[in-house]
């Protein structure tokens, strides 16, 4: 099922609402579902390889504790912030300044990623310190979203809610 935009996110703690939560995709809702969203998003960095490093391995063990305590939205928000990691450290090394879209984000769209037909900015020479940051959380990313255990709780979460 889709994310659903339309839940007031100010309001609604997903730990003890998960089934309001949606997968969606990628990395959908990453800066709006609480409490996981405050918890996690405090160590996201992906400025140098280095802080990228500690970044991803402070944010996979967050991970591994979602999972440990069966809270597959928790779980599975440490992997859209591991995934952000990534893409946003892949967009900074292609786009000096991280800006990919020419113009404004539609006012209907806010919130949301993606083009919503703006056309893409030329790309950068490639930033290799930007480069090797995304490489190592895309690492991080791949060992998160096969994690056995992300696996089975993933599948239960749907089964159950559906989504």
């Amino acid at each position: 099922m889709p994310f659903d935009y339309t839940l007031n996110f100010k309001t609604t703690d997903f730990r003890q609402h998960p089934e309001l939560y949606r997968v969606g995709k990628g990395e959908q809702g990453v800066l709006l579902v609480e409490p996981y969203k405050s918890e996690i998003l405090p160590h996201w960095r992906f400025r140098t390889p280095e802080v990228a490093e500690e970044s991803s391995e402070l944010i996979y063990q967050l991970f591994l504790d979602y999972l440990k305590a069966d809270d597959f939205v928790g779980a599975d928000m440490a992997r859209k912030f591991i995934q952000m990691g990534y893409t946003r450290a892949r967009r900074y090394a292609n786009h000096r300044g991280g800006k990919k879209y020419d113009g404004p984000v539609p006012a209907d769209k806010k919130g949301q990623s993606g083009a919503h037909g703006r056309a893409e900015l030329p790309r950068s020479p490639e930033d290799p310190e930007k480069a090797a940051a995304a490489a190592i959380f895309k690492a991080k990313w791949d060992t998160a979203r096969l994690h056995p255990d992300y696996v089975r709780q993933r599948a239960e979460f749907e089964a159950r809610y559906g989504k």
